[in-house]
């Protein structure tokens, strides 16, 4: 945990210590433009048209065409037959959609499923080791919302396939599981996972549906120590969708704490992630926030409201992410989400 806590300092937060912090805030949003040019993708075709379409039993046609968040195009003539990931959110896609077998390098920090762990290296996720990228004779290489674009268009420029996604709420993440199982013949796969995923929300909002406004717990969220999130990502979707309010919902984005600020906001609940361990004092997250100087006198700590959740399903932007919202909602409201 003490590898994973440097990552989140570094900017992630999909997994257990993901580099969030500082590689997220300057990703930015999605591009859905005209894009710089075509990719050569596997076995690209260099003048057949080319349609996304697909056939009544979820069969990929190729050539197929998609985009990605940077708005390169990419033309495939067949699903690729050698992938890697250098985000273990895309690496848990990938793995969901039943593709394991494909897989053939993962980042440095994924750890699930179980079986990347046998995968071969490829460094972190902010920048990847191109070297080892390259070894693998990955026809697609899947990229998260942490590596920074330059690096993207370093690795292209070396003749790697990068395909970048960078989801900022729940619909882009499943959004890009269902073009996952488009680029890869796995549609009906994809569609269960996003059918699934759809559950869980109706699921929460079943069950926080008649919490009044007045009545709505305050939540804080520190998913690394000194770390929050406000508007325009995902985790404060989490807690709008638990039928929670965002104490840090006046800024943007990943943040620094302002500690004074907390304190004056007073929220009802605080979710930390999990396992996690402060460098610089070796305590805990949970002990690093309750130990902060007049934080005792916050109403989550005065009433034993410190929830600790699992990292991975609640920071990392991938197919487990309504398990994430399904754990917050339990945190903020244990008497109605079962």
């Amino acid at each position: 945990m003490k590898q994973k806590t440097a990552w989140l300092k570094k900017g992630l937060i999909w997994t257990a210590a993901g580099a969030l912090a500082l590689a997220l805030a300057g990703c930015g949003a999605k591009d859905n433009g005209s894009g710089n040019g075509t990719a050569a993708a596997p076995g690209a075709s260099n003048g057949q048209a080319a349609t996304p379409a697909a056939s009544s039993a979820k069969k990929t046609q190729y050539p197929l065409k998609e985009k990605d968040a940077t708005g390169k195009e990419f033309v495939f003539e067949k699903a690729p037959a050698k992938i890697a990931s250098v985000s273990p959110a895309e690496t848990e896609a990938l793995y969901a959609l039943g593709l394991g077998d494909k897989v053939v390098g993962v980042s440095d920090y994924d750890d699930y499923p179980a079986e990347v762990k046998s995968k071969p290296k490829l460094g972190g996720v902010v920048k990847p080791n191109t070297e080892a990228v390259i070894a693998t004779g990955a026809e697609l290489v899947f990229a998260g919302v942490s590596q920074r674009r330059d690096v993207v268009e370093q690795m292209r420029g070396l003749n790697i396939n990068v395909f970048q996604v960078e989801p900022k709420s729940l619909q882009d993440v499943m959004n890009d599981i269902l073009q996952f199982g488009r680029i890869m013949d796995t549609q009906e796969e994809a569609e269960k996972v996003v059918a699934k995923m759809k559950a869980d929300i109706r699921k929460v909002q079943d069950a926080v549906k008649g919490v009044k406004p007045e009545e709505k717990k305050k939540v804080y969220v520190e998913f690394s120590p000194g770390w929050t999130v406000g508007k325009g990502e995902f985790m404060d979707e989490l807690i709008t969708l638990a039928g929670g309010v965002n104490v840090a919902a006046d800024t943007q984005g990943w943040n620094k704490i302002s500690e004074e600020k907390i304190i004056q906001a007073n929220p009802d609940v605080i979710v930390f992630a999990a396992g996690i361990t402060d460098e610089k004092t070796k305590k805990s997250l949970e002990q690093v926030i309750r130990e902060r100087s007049g934080w005792d006198k916050i109403n989550a700590i005065k009433n034993n409201r410190v929830v600790g959740l699992e990292s991975g399903p609640f920071n990392r932007p991938g197919p487990r992410l309504t398990e994430g919202l399904l754990a917050m909602a339990k945190a903020v409201y244990p008497d109605l989400v079962k």
